[in-house]
């Protein structure tokens, strides 16, 4: 019997619809024909998909008695009986209760596929058994259900079924997803937007992986050699020298430019073991590559630039980037190099890049203008051609007679030559050594230093002149050719410098080694002074020698205006370098001049700021503390008036007003001085082991015993803090939300643990705040909406925030589901990540106390 064949619906979280897509699947299936039943589909009391179950043939569940408790799981023995074409099994791993058929639905699957029924069913990427470690550190929840990779590798199709995280919050707050008093807790712990991206991301991830394996098979199976650029895939190949870690960052750098990218470091060997690779440092550069997620590869083979090819194509390859040769000049006789053959041989599907390295790269420097525009190697061969060459010919001639004018060309023939690889003193020198030759051994009279005929002497002459004009000829597009590079790379540079004039760059330093790179210089400074005979100082400075302190110390030195000048050491250029870096030498006096004025800029917004909050606070003494102050003197002057007789209820409702007026100038009078603080940068935290359920219920003093509820569990891991400091950032929060909070609705605060972290939500269900300004509201003097003056001067939600980012910890506004807003407040466990060392060190001491 043919085993049956396994669809999976893979999603990223509950809610995101693979039930949903099942069923309708099913549907299809059903219209067409086909015998499909629901073995086990839980609807979870979602209308949607409990309307898509009508319809559908469903079989009769098993029920199991479990501590006095009955549970309903899949009947495999029914569903076997009764031999569909198609079953329908929900929720892959789900853990059967005690006393079912097999402990893993997984397994029932199995046993179903193995009778030759198809199965569609379903998972959640964190239900990945490989995956549970992962799962974990995002949501800081273990996983109890899983399900092994490979039964899911093996299914026949893998569907993902994809929701942004945003649109399944949606479905969530519209209870789509879970009961309505399940929904809040959901949003907050699960179903935050960062739980939901990073799971949604795995969940790409290792589909995009199973659609690789299947393309790899395809592949393999067609034998398909052509390059299928589906994902990057960069091939770096090694030779085992200190320049590798240079091209594995490289390559890295590569893949993380676009999605999905893969990195696979190569090292090829020699099938005779003969290899100049160290150990060592193949073994540094294999755990580089494993650490930035790349793999490496060991292969043999003879003909390195072929096994690398090979490699990159069968493994669908779409970059190699290669090492610049570290050969010498002379070794290029044996060969052009692997970098040069890869890349001739590489085709138009791989692209190859050759990368600079510390073992090869000096510098950057404009072409130098100098005799030798052609090269040395070739001025040399031109020699060789020119000098031995008539020799090498006058013996060869010695052997058989061609005639005058046959001999006269061959000469000719040498001349051009040498003048074609060397230009012109070597053509020169041919011409003349030819001339001596030709007359010496095969003009007549022979063996003599005479002409006898004229028309000899025309034709030494013309072949004179010949040689000559073809040598001129080729010095000439030599120095053309030389002129043209040069310009163009000033053209480069300029374009540089203007475009960075253009995108605002302002950093001096990377100019500076922008200009010492191009030269080929040690060092370069920018050197200025107040007046003529003050001393120079240096404004910014690049390479590895010490900058000058005068530029007539300096190799070169481009004055720029009356007091600034650009000093280069390292060697003396030439005056044709010049021109542009004259033009380095002003952009970095405008750099310099840019620098100094941002800073200028950032002084006078610290002092604008500055000048805001101190009106501010003027504004706040001027109104919102004489307000307070006015109610008490009125009612103390009240009290001390001789004129009326005030009764016990009157003067205790007197005295109850002056309470309250000096607690409101208390509160207000506290919150000055911590934003004081803050803006002086003055506040220093005493970071401890503090548990939350002892400093929250404190922070609820200032507001009525009837507006909040609690949930702070007992149980929650320490957090490391300043006990003073988060009662008065949660004493704002929770003040502020009860403050707009509507009449009968109480303010929640909950906290809860995640993975190293612990969150404290205060949820309002006032009027909400939209979200462009949920940023300002943290702002110091900010009121949201139509908030009377006398709420407060604003500073409540700035202090709290000050005060959780001075304990390291963030305090952000979210919407209430519903409607309201969500104040988190996130800090720190003692043994969190990131936590301060401080606070471990108070482990022990609560822990004893406790």
């Amino acid at each position: 019997m043919a085993r049956g064949t396994l669809r999976i619906y893979l999603g990223a979280a509950p809610g995101v619809g693979k039930t949903y897509a099942m069923l309708s699947e099913a549907h299809r299936r059903v219209e067409r024909g086909t015998d499909c039943v629901v073995a086990f589909v839980e609807d979870h009391g979602r209308p949607r998909t409990e309307v898509l179950l009508h319809g559908l043939e469903q079989v009769e569940r098993k029920e199991i008695g479990y501590r006095d408790t009955v549970f309903t799981e899949m009947d495999v023995d029914a569903v076997l009986r009764r031999a569909p074409a198609v079953a329908l099994v929900d929720e892959l791993a789900h853990t059967n209760v005690p006393g079912s058929r097999n402990e893993k639905r997984w397994q029932d699957v199995e046993e179903l596929l193995a009778a030759g029924i198809d199965v569609i069913s379903t998972v959640n990427i964190q239900h990945l058994e490989s995956l549970g470690d992962v799962v974990e550190s995002i949501t800081g929840v273990r996983q109890r259900e899983t399900v092994p990779d490979e039964t899911v590798r093996r299914a026949d199709q893998v569907e993902l079924v994809d929701m942004s995280p945003q649109a399944l919050r949606r479905r969530m707050a519209h209870g789509n997803v879970y009961q309505p008093d399940k929904i809040d807790a959901a949003l907050s712990n699960y179903f935050r937007p960062g739980n939901l991206t990073a799971l949604r991301e795995l969940a790409l991830l290792w589909v995009a992986d199973r659609a690789d394996e299947y393309l790899t098979e395809y592949r393999s199976r067609h034998r398909v050699s052509k390059i299928w650029g589906s994902r990057e895939r960069i091939v770096v190949g090694l030779t085992g020298g200190p320049e590798g870690r240079t091209l594995i960052r490289r390559a890295a750098r590569l893949a993380e430019k676009g999605a999905g990218g893969e990195v696979m470091a190569v090292y090829i060997a020699r099938s005779d073991g003969l290899t100049s690779a160290s150990p060592k440092e193949l073994a540094v550069q294999r755990t580089l590559v494993e650490n930035l997620g790349g793999t490496f590869h060991h292969v043999i083979g003879d003909d390195i630039p072929a096994a690398l090819l090979d490699f990159a194509r069968g493994a669908n390859a779409t970059q190699i980037v290669l090492g610049s040769s570290r050969r010498k000049t002379w070794q290029y006789v044996f060969g052009p190099g692997v970098g040069t053959t890869v890349a001739r041989d590489s085709g138009p599907d791989l692209d190859v890049h050759i990368v600079t390295h510390e073992e090869v790269a000096r510098g950057r420097g404009l072409p130098v203008a100098r005799g030798a525009r052609l090269g040395r190697s070739r001025i040399l061969s031109g020699w060789l051609v020119g000098v031995l060459g008539p020799l090498l010919l006058t013996l060869l001639l010695s052997t058989v007679d061609l005639g005058l004018a046959n001999d006269m060309l061959l000469f000719l023939a040498l001349t051009v030559a040498a003048a074609l690889l060397g230009g012109l003193l070597p053509a020169i020198a041919s011409a003349a050594f030819g001339t001596f030759l030709l007359n010496y051994f095969y003009t007549p009279p022979l063996y003599q230093f005479t002409i006898a005929d004229p028309k000899n002497i025309v034709a030494i002459a013309i072949f004179v002149g010949v040689g000559v004009s073809v040598a001129s000829v080729v010095d000439l597009a030599a120095r053309r050719t030389h002129q043209a590079a040069r310009l163009r790379a000033e053209a480069e540079i300029l374009s540089f410098l203007a475009g960075s004039v253009l995108r605002g760059e302002s950093s001096l330093e990377a100019l500076l080694e922008r200009v010492r790179e191009t030269f080929a210089m040690d060092s370069v400074a920018l050197l200025e002074r107040t007046g003529d005979r003050d001393p120079w100082t240096c404004a910014g400075r690049a390479g590895a020698r010490g900058p000058v302190e005068r530029p007539e110390d300096a190799d070169v030195d481009v004055p720029v205006g009356d007091h600034m000048a650009l000093a280069l050491s390292g060697r003396v250029l030439p005056a044709s370098d010049r021109r542009v870096l004259g033009a380095f030498a002003a952009q970095a006096a405008v750099v310099l001049e840019r620098r100094r004025l941002r800073h200028e800029a950032e002084r006078a917004r610290a002092l604008d700021e500055g000048n805001r909050i101190r009106t501010a606070l003027l504004a706040a003494v001027s109104h919102d503390l004489r307000t307070p102050l006015a109610a008490i003197k009125a009612a103390v002057s009240s009290l001390r008036s001789d004129d009326v007789d005030w009764s016990e209820e009157d003067q205790a409702e007197l005295l109850a007003a002056i309470e309250e007026g000096a607690d409101r100038l208390d509160h207000l009078v506290g919150n000055l001085l911590d934003m004081s603080r803050l803006q002086t940068g003055t506040v220093t935290p005493l970071i401890r082991g503090t548990d939350l359920d002892e400093v929250v219920p404190m922070a609820l003093g200032g507001v009525p015993e009837d507006s909040v509820d609690l949930d702070v569990p007992e149980t929650l891991p320490m957090v490391a803090v300043d006990a003073g400091l988060l009662e008065r950032a949660v004493a704002n929060v929770v003040e502020n939300a009860v403050k707009y909070s509507p009449a009968g609705r109480r303010v929640l605060v909950a906290a809860s643990a995640h993975a190293g972290r612990v969150e404290l939500r205060v949820v309002d269900r006032g009027p909400g705040v939209p979200d462009e300004a949920k940023e300002r509201i943290f702002a110091p003097f900010q009121r949201h909406g139509d908030a009377p003056r006398g709420a407060g001067v604003g500073l409540g939600l700035a202090v709290a925030r000050g005060f959780a980012e001075a304990m390291d910890g963030t305090l952000n506004a979210e919407d209430t589901p519903g409607g309201g807003l969500t104040m988190v407040l996130t800090l720190r466990t003692v043994n969190g990540p990131g936590a301060p060392a401080r606070a471990a060190e108070e482990i022990p001491e609560r822990q004893a106390a406790s």
